[in-house]
């Protein structure tokens, strides 16, 4: 047990080292009396700009806990509740065989972790390659503009997470969180990424992060197999028997699907073999680039230079009454880059990522435009991924093929023209791009939606909509277009043994909430089945 204290504050000016003196006289006690302390969480406050402070929620160890917060009375302060540490009572069922985990995202990461911990031997496919191989073949694409149909932004190991900035906010309030930063901690990650407000990895820390979770994994008994993709599942009397993949039939009775928000052919050999899905909303758009410099300015003011404030990000939202459709920033990359992330051919996708300092010139986000199963054509339940297909084929047509994206300014977006010359900010896009008209590859209510959001969004932050801003088409990967129907079991409710994990499964948003899910269905297979004692 601990205490926990918030609101304690520092001013942009004050270092750190002053944090135990301000414990000690918030708790009204003897500086030598704190044991020991631990930032639990720091975040910036800059809604004053003249007064850009820093609060913390602080752990200490007393040798008098509870007698001190109960003489205290202060809301601030609090006996803390114990986290998440993984304690699951075994279930008494027999396994035939390993549960089997696939994909080797945040998800499949988690639960094959987590069942390699508790002694269950986890079996790990991935389809595309391990996290160096995977690196050189998106740097190649990248360059050439050749994409690699199972390698690629979306798939290999990290899933599509290792490819963006390792963001690891979340807005559900769960205990489980704490330990996947502690476990990305032991594997490599800042210890800042515990406390900070909006904790990122980056992706270049990121990849060998998630290889130590790796050689984690093998080392207490699971083995992970990458270039594996599943091409099917066999079922008797509504239960799993086996997997196929690569050729070979696996026998199994659990497999974990944690295969992330663009396996395509994955969702089609489910839909085939009578898997229940459904489609559910998502969000398409643009990624837009402002000079980082215009952000940090707006967010931090006349301070925006100071040693402590780092890359500036930002969150905005709009509701078109008009159109009745949210508009918002999604995956907003101080300091980084858009970068290609089609997983199909001939399709355009635009994403955003950052490195762990965040220092580059531009900040990107996606602008995206809430759409829904009434939008799609058809009644089958994959409709909404044929309407990603739809825009992605559409933009890539319009960049001229070779993955080049099309480009807009805001200035001329605006007013429906087709740019002619950049203005103060660089595109990032790589392999290349060319001036188009984005309405051409755009619904049109997304188009106008975009227009309203853009005007709005400039009142909050000055020169949002400067018109030499750049619009990189398309963003469409927000989410899953499906869901996975589950039970109260975490099972598929048309297939017993298969569990839908993570975002692929629609259950999910984010790296942390994914990895949650995972967690969550690796408990259920744990309150069930016996460990593992031999293969």
């Amino acid at each position: 047990m601990a205490i926990k204290i918030n609101n304690i504050i520092l001013k942009i000016d004050e270092d750190k080292s002053i944090l135990k003196s301000k414990i000690a006289k918030k708790l009204k006690i003897d500086i030598l009396e704190i044991k020991n302390f631990k930032i639990i969480k720091e975040s910036l406050d800059a809604r004053k700009k003249n007064d850009i402070r820093f609060t913390y929620c602080i752990e200490i160890e007393h040798a008098n806990e509870k007698k001190l917060v109960e003489r205290l009375k202060d809301r601030d302060v609090n006996l803390e509740e114990d986290s998440y540490d993984a304690e699951i009572e075994f279930g008494t069922k027999e396994l035939k065989n390993r549960p089997v985990v696939v994909g080797f995202g945040p998800a499949g990461i988690f639960t094959a972790l987590l069942l390699a911990e508790k002694g269950y031997k986890p079996l790990v496919i991935e389809r595309g390659e391990d996290v160096d191989k995977r690196t050189a073949t998106v740097d190649k694409f990248w360059k050439d503009g050749k994409l690699n149909l199972e390698s690629n932004v979306q798939f290999g190991e990290g899933g599509a997470g290792a490819f963006s900035d390792g963001k690891l906010t979340t807005r559900i309030k769960d205990t489980r969180c704490d330990y996947i930063l502690r476990e990305l901690v032991k594997a490599g990650a800042p210890e800042e990424i515990t406390y900070v407000g909006k904790p990122h990895v980056g992706t270049d820390i990121l990849k060998n992060v998630v290889k130590n979770i790796r050689e984690k994994i093998k080392s207490l008994g699971g083995e992970i197999r990458f270039s594996s993709k599943l091409e099917n599942i066999k079922s008797e009397d509504g239960k799993i028997t086996s997997i196929v993949v690569n050729g070979e039939e696996i026998p199994c009775e659990n497999v974990i699907l944690g295969i992330g928000h663009s396996s395509r052919d994955t969702y089609e050999m489910l839909n085939e073999i009578g898997v229940f899905m459904e489609p559910k909303a998502f969000a398409i758009g643009v990624r837009i680039e402002h000079p980082q410099d215009i952000i940090n300015k707006s967010q931090y003011g006349e301070t925006y230079k100071h040693s402590r404030l780092k890359a500036a990000e930002y969150r905005l939202t709009y509701q078109s009454k008009k159109l009745e459709r949210a508009v918002y920033s999604f995956c907003m990359c101080p300091g980084g880059v858009v970068v290609a992330a089609a997983s199909e051919e001939n399709r355009l996708v635009s994403n955003g990522m950052s490195y762990h300092a965040r220092d580059l010139d531009n900040a990107n986000s996606a602008l995206v435009v809430t759409v829904g199963p009434d939008d799609f054509e058809g009644d089958s339940p994959l409709r909404g991924m044929e309407f990603q297909r739809k825009y992605e084929g559409l933009a890539y047509s319009l960049g001229g093929g070779g993955s080049k994206a099309p480009v807009q300014l805001v200035g001329d977006f605006m007013e429906n023209r087709i740019s002619e010359k950049l203005g103060g900010v660089n595109p990032s896009y790589k392999p290349g791009f060319e001036f188009k008209d984005l309405r051409e590859c755009l619904p049109s209510y997304v188009v106008e939606a975009l227009k309203e959001a853009i005007v709005e969004f400039d009142r909050k932050i000055k020169g949002y909509a400067s018109s030499d801003a750049v619009l990189t088409g398309i963003e469409t990967r927000t989410s899953a277009p499906v869901r996975l129907t589950r039970t109260e079991t975490l099972e598929s409710i048309s297939l017993i043994g298969l569990y839908p994990a993570g975002e692929g499964a629609g259950f999910a948003g984010g790296i942390i909430s994914a990895a949650v899910d995972g967690l969550k269905v690796a408990e259920r297979i744990i309150k069930e089945y016996k460990p593992i004692t031999s293969i």
